[in-house]
């Protein structure tokens, strides 16, 4: 088979968060590695998706370069020992185990959140990418856009996409409602542990402009804001920040006790609304704020009773979500099959042609301009005649896998290769 989709990387269910921070890579680590991919392995097609909870590579070669690509990935990174990385690299060397996988990785069915909406967007991105590395060819570019065909039926045709199924998503969504009525609002993130990391990620896949992160460790705040350009706060000066600019506060601060008091929200006029959203456990944010004239507070109690019934919805919808990727990868398959025998397709048309230019040739010396048009029309039209069941045929036995002994068969007949070399010369 000329097209041979494998994986290989890590996930959240294969490694814990260290090593995926180790080998998490930005868009330019992404291109850098799709860039190595193609000089030192000779890949021509590839896809790299690097989120908080996996790094992966789906390629397409007829080898399996599981151990060989991780050693790159660790390379890109520039880690003292890649080999060491690479061993924990793990693969799909299966075609159709490799494609499926990328289906249910795409709709969200192997998310850490079942559903989570924000798979489709990085996928879309890391597709983006290897296009404009150069590395996605007829075959990814079909894959990619069955792949986004089946995520609008399922977002049409099941309740899979309902709600927010995560406490981060949840929280994102929440400040885009309060914020409709606000020029580009003022978000300050408190906290950046997994969920305040989430968070910052899903606002700005919102498209909010004006977001402030703060964090007790500097470093990390800075890197995080590197790596997704916004603005950081030191933690000190975050609560000056928050009483005179911020319109919504998303707290994720781990505390004994409350970081952001009653007494203290009390301390400084509020000129319409302050919204908080308190993602901490114990609480960070004192429910008492509430009771205050211009403040409204959302806690982790009524978020998560929110997630949990959009996660209910999206669990019952996943058979069916299952039956729309059976039909689209079954529809994707038929067309890949096909795309194997098409240079012969080629091939034969190709030796048709040249048999039909050779005999206008020696019978069109004498022939008038009226004549030679219709001996044009006629041979034309013979040869798509011929070319006809020849195709039919091979396209059926493409879906029941018999494709390459007709391919022999015609290959033989009309020793389509010598055809191929004379037309060269």
């Amino acid at each position: 088979m000329v097209n041979q989709i494998k994986v290989t990387g890590i996930s959240h269910k294969s490694a814990e968060i260290d090593l995926r921070e180790i080998v998490a890579l930005n868009e330019q680590g992404c291109k850098t590695l799709l860039f190595e991919l193609k000089e030192k392995l000779g890949i021509n097609e590839a896809l790299v998706l690097s989120t908080c909870n996996r790094t992966e590579v789906y390629y397409n070669h007829s080898k399996d370069l599981t151990f060989e690509i991780g050693r790159i990935v660790g390379l890109v990174k520039h880690l003292p020992n890649p080999c060491s990385v690479a061993q924990k690299f793990t693969g799909i060397t299966n075609h159709h185990e490799a494609v499926h996988y990328l289906f249910q990785i795409s709709m969200g069915l192997e998310s850490k959140v079942v559903g989570d909406i924000q798979i489709s967007n990085q996928v879309k991105k890391a597709y983006q990418w290897a296009c404009d590395e150069n590395m996605a060819g007829p075959f990814l570019h079909r894959l990619m856009h069955t792949i986004f065909y089946c995520n609008k039926r399922v977002s049409q045709e099941t309740a899979f996409r309902d709600g927010a199924a995560s406490v981060s998503y949840a929280a994102s969504e929440i400040a885009e409602n309060l914020t409709t009525q606000i020029v580009n609002p003022k978000i300050l993130v408190l906290g950046l542990g997994e969920i305040g990391e989430d968070v910052t990620k899903n606002l700005v896949d919102a498209g909010f402009q004006e977001i402030y992160i703060s964090n007790r460790t500097e470093s990390k705040a800075s890197k995080l804001a590197d790596e997704l350009n916004v603005k950081t706060l030191p933690f000190e000066s975050a609560k000056k920040f928050l009483a005179e600019e911020a319109d919504v506060i998303i707290s994720s601060v781990a505390m004994d006790k409350p970081f952001i008091t009653a007494d203290f929200v009390r301390s400084f006029p509020i000129h319409g609304y302050k919204h908080f959203i308190d993602l901490s456990v114990p609480r960070s944010i004192e429910l008492e704020i509430e009771n205050i004239s211009g403040a409204t507070l959302h806690n982790i109690d009524n978020i998560t009773a929110t997630t949990n019934k959009a996660l209910d919805k999206r669990i019952k919808a996943i058979p069916m979500v299952k039956e729309i990727i059976v039909e689209c990868q079954a529809e994707f398959m038929n067309w890949s099959k096909e795309m194997v025998v098409s240079p012969t397709i080629k091939k034969m048309k190709n030796a048709l042609e040249q048999i039909r230019q050779q005999e206008l040739t020696r019978y069109l010396k004498n022939a008038s301009d009226e004549e030679a048009k219709m001996m044009e029309k006629v041979t034309k039209s013979m040869v798509q005649r011929i070319m006809k069941l020849p195709v039919l045929q091979l396209k059926a036995a493409c879906k029941r896998d018999e494709a390459d002994q007709i391919v022999d068969v015609l290959n033989d007949l009309f020793d389509l290769e010598k055809s191929q070399e004379l037309i060269k010369k």
